[in-house]
């Protein structure tokens, strides 16, 4: 009776052992799924300890061994971008696992918070006039399963506990109840580049509402970097600005890495405009982007982000810190800085796409998606296309006045709306700004003011409330500043 226990015992534990140590992939490698092209393109998963796992693909047979825990990687060789519907094979001792339906294309990775996060079934003009027309994310809706299938997306559900995606893993635009909940930036993000490429396109979109930059860190990217490691004290249970980091970073993109991606798509901030530190923001957004690349062995990795919209945060009662009307402005400010400390970056600016001031959620994600996506036909892919509005450039004092000098004007400055140039404002040796009159001349743009005789300083959109006018022929809006700086 022992010995049967015993064989019996030692059977359930071998039983045991091989279920448990089956080959298991990560959610992001599934069937459905987007390789990206041109790049060498890591497979991964867990098997038994030392259990010898091959990987088919194409013409591609690559090997290699588990390692004591089960886990294993190997790299394909680089695959040009193909739409053909192909299989890839994973063998492991007695057990093969057939993924189906894998294009190779172009991947980009969206995140940030909530108006990242912001799903395709929710109403995106919720706040608009009607006759500003319907609501693009509806009519989109309308016809899913009709829309390509050359597109593919991979969602991320929330999750506090690290381990694996929550994802159903790689879908198609036949699955609309995944798509439903996709990110409307992404999805429209998408299909525009897809339609001006004509090669698959995939997106992976982990976001978190209320989400701070912070939190999107690993702590080790803290611990280890110059400008944040003198100011920990506590290295086990350290905070920066209050913050604990590395907590989404840990749950929602750690089990992305490292997934061969073309680039990331950024939109974030409003959480940190929030807090009292403003400046720290810069080396805190290249921190992400530095740790990003160097997990995804990307460096030089193309990373785009939104600069946040107006929004009334003076108005916010509940916040610990009491915000000023200038507050989002001086936040801005640190955004535009990391063009010149990131590079291979790129910035739009959507002040001119709101509607009300009190919605920290602004409409027209399709159109936030088409400047995101001008941004990377012309630095990605080499397009002769405008992607930027007008950018300060210099100034000079010519008696009463302040003569503005300019980048980026693609032919030419006007008004958006043909009404006088708007959120301007002008100040003396005092530093008192008053509300200037701005007119283009030319090039230029002229600013007085009848109550500054002997002008030192401009400042322009530099209010959280401020949605100016002023644009570049191709209609992409000028990035708010300031001379005095």
């Amino acid at each position: 009776m022992k010995i049967r226990i015993k064989i019996f015992f030692s059977l359930f534990l071998l039983g045991s052992f091989y279920n448990v140590q089956a080959i298991e992939l990560p959610k992001v490698i599934s069937d459905n799924m987007i390789l990206q092209r041109d790049k060498a393109v890591i497979i991964w998963g867990k098997a038994k300890p030392y259990e010898n796992i091959t990987v088919k693909f194409k013409k591609q047979s690559k090997k290699t061994k588990a390692d004591a825990q089960g886990k294993w990687q190997l790299a394909l060789d680089p695959l040009a971008a193909s739409d053909i519907p192909s299989l890839m094979e994973i063998n492991g001792g007695e057990e093969s696992i057939t993924l189906k339906n894998i294009l190779i294309g172009d991947v980009w990775i969206c995140s940030g918070q909530s108006n990242m996060e912001y799903p395709l079934d929710r109403s995106l003009n919720k706040y608009t006039a009607p006759e500003k027309g319907v609501d693009a994310a509806t009519e989109e809706l309308a016809e899913l399963k009709s829309k390509s299938n050359k597109i593919r997306y991979i969602f991320a559900e929330k999750q506090r506990t690290n381990g694996d995606l929550k994802s159903v893993g790689w879908v198609t635009s036949a699955n609309d109840s995944i798509l439903r909940k996709l990110s409307a930036l992404g999805y429209f993000f998408a299909k525009e580049i897809h339609a001006e490429l004509n090669v698959p396109i995939g997106i992976i979109s982990t976001s978190w509402g209320g989400t701070r930059i912070e939190e999107w860190t690993p702590k080790t990217a803290y611990l280890n970097s110059k400008v944040f490691k003198d100011s920990i004290l506590e290295k086990d249970s350290f905070k920066i600005d209050g913050m604990v980091p590395g907590q989404k970073f840990e749950s929602m993109f750690l089990p992305i890495v490292p997934f061969a991606v073309k680039g990331m798509l950024w939109y974030q901030g409003e959480s940190n405009c929030m807090i009292e530190d403003q400046q720290t923001y810069p080396e805190k957004m290249k921190l992400l982007v530095e740790t990003y690349r160097s997990l995804l062995k990307n460096p030089a990795m193309p990373f785009y982000y939104v600069q946040i919209a107006p929004y009334a945060y003076s108005k916010r009662t509940k916040d610990k810190v009491k915000h000023t009307e200038e507050q989002l402005a001086l936040f801005r400010e640190a955004q535009t800085k990391c063009l010149s400390s990131i590079d291979n970056s790129g910035m739009i600016v959507i002040s001119d796409l709101v509607d009300n001031v009190s919605n920290i959620h602004p409409s027209y994600k399709w159109e936030v998606a088409h400047r995101l996506a001008l941004v990377a036909l012309n630095k990605t892919y080499g397009k002769k296309v405008v992607c930027s509005g007008p950018t300060y450039k210099s100034f000079k004092v010519d008696k009463n006045k302040i003569i503005l000098s300019f980048d980026n004007i693609a032919g030419g400055l006007k008004s958006n709306d043909g009404q006088p140039l708007n959120w301007f404002t002008i100040a003396g040796a005092d530093g008192n700004f008053v509300v200037a009159k701005a007119e283009i001349e030319g090039e230029k743009i002229v600013v007085r003011s009848d109550e500054v005789k002997n002008p030192v300083a401009v400042r322009f959109a530099w209010n959280e409330s401020a949605i100016p006018n002023l644009c570049n022929q191709a209609g992409l809006p000028a990035v708010p500043f300031r001379t005095n700086n």
